[in-house]
């Protein structure tokens, strides 16, 4: 059964992946007006994205905003959200939105694609990967990422000095802080409907040339955040 909760998670990352993705895409691929755009302009799309999502998502439906299925797990085990069907519900909108977003990112750079050769750039569009491969370390570098995002998030929400109405703009400069800080080994998906859903489109999009999904490194953007998500959720048991 859809329910409204869900809807408003699926709207929201949708906005969020065609929006940050959709900045990845104006710097990675040939031929755009911000073709060779800088890493700081990527950060700030990102973050705007994610602000974005969260006012989509909270005005159509989801009171949470979650976006983010380590977030919703965290939630989970701190006692936010309480029904199991109803968090597997909001992973699984939060998949298909961010698996509708990236397909909508492929559409509106649609010519794009064909004129830029190399696959690896047209891949970091949908998905991240690492700078250096470690994956012990590349887990790492994402859990320490997504529990500076949770427990930032939550610290936001019970701070005294931070409205409802402020959060979502916060949480924006909160995700593009983080990419400036913590994004240089892995570009913190930090989230793994963000990586997944996306990776899985651009395996199943006629992307001219689009070489391999890099099924080999999925499982890490997927691991960190969740292992992220248990790790922030403990420690604001312990100190809060």
């Amino acid at each position: 059964m859809w329910t409204d909760v869900m809807t408003g998670e699926f709207l929201g990352t949708t906005f969020m992946i065609l929006l940050g993705g959709g900045v990845v895409a104006n710097a990675m691929l040939r031929g755009t007006k911000g073709a060779g755009s800088s890493w700081l302009m990527i950060n700030a799309g990102w973050g705007f994205a994610v602000m974005v999502g969260v006012l989509v998502s909270t005005s159509t439906g989801s009171p949470y905003g979650d976006l983010n299925p380590a977030v919703t797990i965290a939630k989970y085990l701190l006692g936010v959200h309480t029904d199991e069907l109803k968090v597997a519900r909001m992973m699984l909108a939060e998949l298909l939105g961010c698996f509708m977003g990236a397909v909508l990112v492929w559409a509106a750079y649609y010519p794009h694609w064909e004129v830029t050769r190399d696959p690896l750039r047209k891949r970091a569009v949908f998905c991240t990967d690492s700078a250096v491969a470690n994956k012990a370390a590349n887990v790492i570098s994402e859990a320490i990422a997504t529990v500076v995002l949770i427990f930032a998030i939550g610290s936001m929400v019970d701070s005294a000095l931070v409205t409802d109405q402020a959060l979502p703009y916060l949480i924006g400069v909160l995700v593009w802080a983080i990419g400036l800080s913590l994004g240089g080994p892995t570009g913190n998906a930090m989230n793994p409907a963000r990586d997944l859903a996306p990776r899985i489109a651009h395996w199943v999009l006629p992307i001219a040339g689009k070489g391999s999904s890099g099924w080999q490194y999925a499982w890490v953007p997927i691991a960190g955040p969740l292992l992220g998500a248990v790790l922030a959720a403990a420690l604001r048991r312990v100190f809060l």
